[in-house]
């Protein structure tokens, strides 16, 4: 008599295993990709936000001559255009001393809130005398350049 075999149930502790394996490689792998992306996008919302903040600096800055600094009245925080609650960070303005003109938007993430990756990190808007933009990590704890969006390196 010919013994019949018998169709394999399931799966064998082997191919298990080797499951079992690929998904932690992976999981190493994208789960901190996908804290990478997290950050880059909070950065280019800040970003977003400060661009906005600059259109009304710039107007400030050609209209009056110099950078605003918070010392008169039409250059409060409203007057600028910043938002009344960032709820990723503050702005602040530092103007460049002995510079006409010239000066930073600073953005400075908050603690908690936001990727670990961020977390007290700050970038900024700088304007020279000729009015010229740029953007870069903050002198103090810099966002890192991987993280700031291609226009902001």
């Amino acid at each position: 008599m010919q013994q019949q075999r018998r169709k394999q149930k399931g799966f064998t502790l082997i191919e298990l295993m080797i499951v079992v394996a690929v998904v932690g490689v992976l999981a190493t792998i994208a789960i901190p990709q996908y804290q990478k992306y997290v950050a880059k996008t909070e950065v280019s919302s800040a970003l977003a936000t400060l661009t906005g903040v600059k259109t009304n600096v710039e107007a400030f800055a050609v209209e009056n001559g110099d950078f605003p600094d918070g010392s008169s009245t039409n250059e409060t925080e409203a007057d600028l255009g910043v938002p009344a609650t960032i709820p990723s960070g503050t702005i602040t303005f530092n103007v460049t001393s002995g510079a006409t003109g010239a000066g930073a938007i600073e953005f400075a993430f908050n603690t908690t809130g936001v990727s670990n990756l961020i977390a007290s990190k700050k970038f900024e808007l700088k304007r020279d005398t000729n009015g010229t933009w740029t953007c870069d990590g903050s002198a103090t704890t810099p966002v890192t350049d991987d993280l700031l969006p291609k226009n902001c390196r």
